[in-house]
């Protein structure tokens, strides 16, 4: 990340060399993206850990399975 005074002495030198006002507007985007993106890349790892390394759910047990695939009872809790 580059340094702010750096950032505030190179926008000083833009104004002061009377650039135009996008041309500052720009660099001063160009720096604000440069500095979020380097925020995003910081969080990547932690989101993907999260997001990817999370637990196994747990494995059904066979009374949950055999409630799932037992088709004898309708809606409503009719046989058929």
């Amino acid at each position: 990340m580059p340094d702010m005074n750096d950032v505030q002495g190179e926008l000083m030198d833009m104004i002061i060399a009377d650039k135009s006002p996008s041309q500052i507007s720009d660099r001063i985007k160009d720096m604000l993206f440069a500095k979020t993106a380097d925020k995003v890349d910081g969080y990547k790892s932690t989101v993907a850990n999260q997001t990817f390394d999370s637990p196994e759910p747990e494995e059904s047990t066979e009374d949950e399975v055999e409630k799932v695939t037992d088709t004898s009872m309708s809606v409503g809790g009719e046989g058929v």
